[in-house]
């Protein structure tokens, strides 16, 4: 058999011309997809640079090189095997699908799927270089808006991919389709009713902005920092350490104390002196506890003799430290303050409440 004979033989409907061809450019496909893909890369590079000055090329290729790579082989792929018959050896039925439908409708999800996963690479590389932006300039509460809004895009990029599949790979008309599940999609809308609240709430959250994250917040009895602000829940890193999730409606409807926002920390120190203690004494006390915290770094300080009870006169200070002082630094200082003022006391010979206890027996008469 001459190469012109073999070149038109027949065999499952095709030519072995055909097989050849098809194979051919699938291999090479696949042996240039590198390059190809690198090429391609660097044009949509040159795109986006013209949009973002500050483009690092290195990472945009590597971001979209594998899931463009993958993209490029099943498009050449189907459309390769797409000018081939198909075998009529090969079309049996399955569940009512022809064998045929099957493979159109696999090479149709793969075909979809591929770019659908390259557009979310493409998702992510945005963020990137927003978030980096928001680095350089600073503010990183724009950064959990960047996360949200990336989250967000691509799950709407996800239901398309799905509603495209549905519509090109099976058939369905994707108006009727809707028409069907509106009424189920009430129904479910009211059965996720607290998630579609938590995820109202997170669009108030971002921008209303009552709290970042990186901020120190304390809602009901859950004090920590925020690690991440989510669709549906905000996490949070307690004192303890551990990680508690909050509904984003409750962040939104309770009272929310972000003492990242205060501009000072507060102290606060009760003296109950004995009652023995003079009226003079007591008012050194005061006045040696203003010259103490009226020293760096406390702020607005406020002593007074505020009470008298049973047993003690008490002698009360409150005092404040910008936040601007770290907190080892604050403790630090405020020990020093106590310790003191405990050596003044111990110097004036005070005593406080009940550091001692007198006991008396008295003999009964006969």
């Amino acid at each position: 058999m001459n190469i012109r004979a073999w070149w038109d033989y027949q065999w499952g409907d095709n030519t072995l011309g055909a097989y050849v061809i098809v194979g051919g450019v699938i291999l090479s496909m696949l042996v240039l997809r590198r390059w190809i893909s690198q090429y391609l890369a660097g044009l949509l590079f040159r795109l986006v640079h013209r949009i973002w000055k500050d483009v690092d090329k290195p990472s945009f290729v590597s971001l979209v090189f594998r899931p463009l790579g993958f993209f490029l082989i099943v498009l050449v792929s189907v459309a390769a095997l797409y000018k081939l018959r198909f075998p009529t050896f090969l079309d049996w039925t399955l569940f009512d699908f022809t064998f045929r439908q099957i493979i159109q409708a696999a090479g149709t999800i793969l075909l979809i799927g591929s770019f659908i996963a390259l557009l979310l690479r493409m998702i992510d590389f945005i963020a990137l270089l927003l978030s980096r932006r928001g680095n350089l300039g600073g503010d990183l509460s724009e950064n959990q808006l960047i996360v949200f809004f990336k989250d967000f895009f691509k799950v709407l990029l996800v239901i398309n991919g799905v509603l495209l599949i549905v519509r090109f790979a099976f058939g369905f008309q994707i108006g009727e389709l809707l028409t069907g599940l509106s009424i189920v999609g009430a129904a479910i809308a009211l059965a996720l009713r607290e998630s579609l609240e938590n995820l109202i709430a997170s669009f108030i959250i971002f921008f209303d902005k009552p709290f970042h994250t990186g901020d120190q917040v304390k809602v009901h009895s859950i004090s920590g920092v925020v690690e991440r602000i989510g669709l549906r829940s905000t996490r949070i890193r307690t004192e303890q350490k551990t990680y508690v999730t909050v509904p984003n409606k409750q962040m939104v409807d309770s009272l929310l104390d972000n003492l990242t926002e205060r501009s000072h920390r507060r102290g606060d120190l009760r003296l109950e002196l004995d009652l023995r203690t003079r009226a003079s004494q007591v008012e050194e006390v005061i006045r040696l506890a203003r010259e103490i915290f009226s020293r760096s770094p406390f702020e607005s300080t406020a002593v007074h003799f505020s009470d008298v009870t049973g047993n003690a006169l008490v002698v009360t200070a409150e005092f404040y430290v910008s936040v601007q002082v770290s907190v080892s630094e604050f403790l630090s200082e405020r020990q020093a303050a106590y310790l003191e003022l405990m050596k003044a006391l111990e110097t004036m010979g005070i005593e406080l409440a009940g550091a001692t206890t007198e006991v008396r027996v008295k003999a009964e008469e006969r």
